[in-house]
């Protein structure tokens, strides 16, 4: 059976939304790991926890754009 073009596209979208929530999930756990370490509640050095924390900030901020560039950009693709 063959998609439409406007299935495939929806599709596409699903995939892109799934992908950046998750995205976003993993960044709130990695910026709460990271200041669970700078607290002293994982016996870990500081600046593991600072980077934890600064890197998780940057997936939450800034990867869900990128990736959603990527998404919009290469348009629906025929299998």
């Amino acid at each position: 059976m063959t998609r439409s073009t406007r299935e495939i596209a929806e599709a596409r979208a699903r995939t892109g939304f799934v992908i950046i929530t998750a995205a976003r999930f993993a960044g709130v756990a990695m910026v709460t790991l990271g200041f669970a370490i700078v607290r002293g509640v994982i016996d870990l050095p500081y600046a593991v926890g600072a980077v934890l924390a600064v890197a998780g900030f940057f997936e939450i901020f800034f990867l869900p754009r990128f990736i959603a560039r990527r998404f919009r950009d290469e348009g629906p693709r025929q299998p």
